[in-house]
C-alpha cells in the first residue's frame, strides 16, 4: 500500500526506527487504520488549513415547550474558516458548541431541524438581548432574551406568537447556556 519495504512498518513498530514516518505514509497509515495521525507519531497539533472544528452535540435545543437533554456529546464535528469565526466572535472555541432546534416556537427566526453555533462563554455579566439557549432543569430551549432597564429583570419570548412570553424574570434564577450566534438550515 505504501510503495515500500515490508519491514518498513515493522521496524517503526518494534525498534523506532525510522524516528518518524513519512508524512504521507503516516497519513495513508492513519486513513487506512481509522486512528488520529498523533497516534503514529504525528503533531500534537496537526495543521488544519485555517479550520475550526466545532463540536455537534447529540441534543436538541426546543423551540417549543422544552425538550430533555438525555446526552450532550459530540456525535461529529462541523468545520469553521478560522478567520471567519474570528470575525463572528472573540470566543475560544472551546466555548462553542452546534446543537439542532426542535419545534416552531422560534418561526419566522429558527425553524425546526435547524443548527445553531452557541457561545457557551457568552452569558451571565455579558448578558445582553438576543437569541439564547436556557436550561431548565433537564429541558434546553433556545428563545429571546430581551434584558428590562436597569438589567435585573428579562423578558424571555418566542419568536412565534402562538407560544407564551415571560415577563419580570429575574435574570440571576434562569440558566442561560449560551448566546447563539449563527445558526444553519437545509434547503
Amino acid at each position: 500500500m505504501l510503495g515500500r519495504n515490508p519491514a518498513y512498518v515493522q521496524q517503526f513498530i518494534k525498534r523506532g526506527s525510522p524516528r518518524k514516518l513519512d508524512d504521507e505514509d503516516r497519513k495513508t497509515l492513519a486513513c487506512f487504520f481509522g486512528v488520529d495521525e498523533q497516534v503514529l507519531g504525528g503533531p500534537a497539533n496537526p495543521v488544519n488549513d485555517g479550520m475550526v472544528e466545532i463540536p455537534v452535540l447529540d441534543v436538541e435545543a426546543s423551540a417549543g415547550f422544552g425538550a430533555v437533554a438525555a446526552s450532550e456529546t459530540a456525535h461529529t464535528m462541523f468545520g469553521f474558516d478560522e478567520r471567519w469565526l474570528r470575525h463572528l466572535t472573540s470566543a475560544k472555541s472551546a466555548s462553542l458548541s452546534i446543537v439542532g432546534v426542535k419545534g416552531d416556537s422560534m418561526e419566522p427566526t429558527l425553524s425546526d431541524g435547524d443548527e445553531v453555533l452557541v457561545d457557551a462563554s457568552d452569558h451571565g455579566s455579558r448578558l445582553r438581548d438576543g437569541i439564547y439557549v436556557l436550561r431548565s432543569d433537564d429541558t434546553l430551549v433556545v428563545k429571546r432574551i430581551a434584558i428590562k432597564p436597569g438589567g435585573r429583570q428579562i423578558t424571555i419570548a418566542s419568536d412565534n406568537p402562538a407560544y407564551p412570553t415571560w415577563h419580570d424574570m429575574d435574570r440571576s434564577e434562569v440558566h442561560v447556556v449560551g448566546r447563539v450566534i449563527w445558526f444553519g438550515r437545509a434547503l
